[in-house]
């Protein structure tokens, strides 16, 4: 199931949408690395190409966290 979800990012409240499974994995994977949430979320955003959303830049990110760890 697709939910959305809400995080500040630099001072500015944005929403996205995420599947369960994904939203689960980033909670994980910041809890691995020892950050918070919107932390974690704030750096993928930074790093994401302008012309891509949010959503899609934190599914690719679980997905390559996941497969780096094979």
């Amino acid at each position: 199931m697709i939910r959305k979800h809400s995080a500040t990012l630099h001072g500015h409240r944005t929403s996205f949408s995420l599947e369960d499974a994904f939203w689960s994995e980033l909670k994980a994977i910041a809890n691995a690395r020892d950050t918070s949430l919107a932390a974690l979320i704030s750096e993928i955003d930074d790093g994401r190409d302008p012309e891509s959303n949010l959503s899609s830049a934190l599914r690719l990110y679980v997905l390559k966290w996941l497969k780096d760890r094979r």
